[in-house]
């Protein structure tokens, strides 16, 4: 399947001026809304591992923590410093995808695959989100593109790159296991990859990768494996229904694009004919995809598959889409059409999406806006602000770990805001001192989410002072509960649990 194509009978937009243009613009508006749009939840929450770096944590693996500090290291603690390396990450992403496609393949595949990850709803929007997808995305693209390096120039030595970046996507998310099954699968069925086992820096890789993991092993190790039981629990153990699977493979192909999902779907006949007579190129793409893949049908046929998920695999779908239309598009209207509607629907929906974070066109949409979890929070953060001034609170305490870090970011200069419940997810961080709450401070929850059942546990007093509405141009959202608590009965963190 390997062609070659110079870049002069390429068209502008697939040569490299043209791709540095489309990338670094929608990258100038990355960091525009990067460092204006708030934190959703969950990056809220990854902002505090950031500022308390660790070898591991309970949720997920350390890497997006520690890409958190480095940007606060140089920015501070601001929106921006959250997502600094996120944007970074997407344009080297890119420039690696290119490389890895033109060598497999040729330049008008990379072209066209460089276009079509960046027109990928899941990355050209959600590509300022500081959640650890972003470097599971970003290591697993290196470790295909060292591999590509690897089978094009035969030299040994690209196994220690493969062990490193795979090594790194591991410190990421455990989803990158996947990708050394698929690695394996590679060097079994491909003939000419078989020579790699007699060579020691194969191994070596290996070695390396786990080197890497290490720090998450040690951290389960001393946690009776929390994280491991957290996560590999998910795998889909009930029944088997059809509740979820059309769901899946729904938001899939909404999230690749629809106009880029439709000639990935179209390329597979012609892949899979390929892989069937052992090719290179259409084996590495194909068969290291195919684990995680094949475990994300069987987790939806148990359970629902969250939409971040396959996020690993949109550069190998953005290539396969590639190699289809770069072999169509030349002599079809139909499919050169097809993909050029594909770039241009991805970057103007990535265009208002940002936008809209930034300032929101309409708030009408409510909570079924995916911008839902970014609105209101300034204004929540002033007014309990201001309550906790005026009830000389000493601290906010909170039950959920979304808005634990939400107030955490708010309100990071007036008083300590702690989660009592869930103690497990704070471990890299030091409790206060238990005398810090024999002062009066301050319960917030989501109404949807209020325990002040279990908070009087601890206090003799929990009275409700307030009940706050977080909107976006006037529509409701969400209504918050703030109470106040004083006299404090008994300790006021929840016992750690591991499982």
């Amino acid at each position: 399947m390997r062609t070659v194509t110079k870049i002069q009978d390429l068209p502008p937009l697939l040569r490299p001026g043209g791709l540095i243009l489309i990338v670094g613009l929608l990258t100038a508006l990355k960091l525009y809304a990067a460092g204006h749009a708030h934190f959703v939840e969950d990056e809220a929450y990854y902002r505090i591992w950031g500022l308390y770096p660790a070898v591991s944590y309970y949720d997920h693996p350390p890497m997006i923590g520690w890409w958190i500090a480095a940007g606060q290291a140089v920015f501070g603690d601001t929106l921006f410093a959250v997502r600094a390396l996120v944007i970074a990450s997407g344009v080297i992403g890119s420039l690696a995808l290119w490389r890895t496609a033109s060598i497999l393949f040729d330049a008008r595949v990379a072209g066209w695959a460089v276009l079509f990850l960046n027109a990928s709803l899941l990355v050209g929007i959600g590509g300022i989100l500081a959640t650890p997808d972003a470097p599971s995305v970003f290591f697993w693209g290196l470790s295909l593109w060292a591999l590509a390096e690897l089978s094009v120039s035969r030299n040994a030595n690209w196994w220690l790159v493969v062990g490193l970046m795979a090594g790194c996507g591991l410190l990421a998310k455990y989803s990158v296991l996947f990708l050394g099954a698929g690695i394996v699968l590679w060097l079994f069925w491909v003939p000419e990859a078989r020579r790699w086992w007699r060579a020691w820096q194969l191994w070596a890789g290996g070695l390396i990768a786990l080197v890497c993991f290490s720090p998450v092993l040690y951290w389960n190790h001393a946690h009776e494996w929390a994280s491991f039981y957290k996560q590999f629990g998910r795998a889909g153990g009930g029944g088997y229904t059809a509740k979820y699977i059309f769901e899946f493979l729904g938001a899939l192909i909404g999230l690749l694009n629809p106009l880029i999902a439709l000639p990935a779907i179209f390329a597979a006949p012609s892949l899979f004919a390929s892989l069937r007579r052992r090719e290179n190129a259409a084996s590495l793409l194909l068969l290291t995809v195919l684990p995680f893949l094949v475990y994300l049908l069987y987790h939806a046929l148990h359970a629902r598959v969250q939409a971040n998920w396959p996020a690993p695999l949109f550069p190998a779908f953005a290539m396969m889409a590639a190699v289809f239309v770069a072999g169509r598009a030349p002599g079809s209207r139909v499919w050169r059409g097809i993909a050029t509607g594909g770039v241009v629907l991805g970057l103007m929906v990535a265009f208002v999406v940002q936008v809209h974070a930034v300032h929101p066109l309409t708030g009408q949409f409510a909570r079924k806006d995916p911008t839902f979890q970014l609105r209101g929070w300034p204004e929540i953060g002033a007014r309990i602000r201001d309550l906790a001034a005026g009830e000389e609170a000493a601290f906010v305490v909170t039950t959920s770990y979304g808005l634990n870090g939400q107030l955490d970011f708010l309100l990071s200069d007036a008083v300590p805001v702690v989660q009592i419940t869930e103690r497990i997810r704070y471990l890299m961080q030091p409790d206060p001192e238990e005398t810090l709450f024999d002062r009066p401070g301050l319960y917030v929850t989501e109404k949807r989410r209020d325990k002040a059942g279990q908070v009087e546990k601890s206090f003799r007093t929990v009275e409700k002072i307030a009940e706050l509405e977080r909107t976006v141009k006037g529509v409701r959202l969400e209504d918050l509960v703030v109470y106040r608590v004083e006299g404090r009965t008994g300790p006021v963190f929840e016992p750690i649990r591991y499982r």
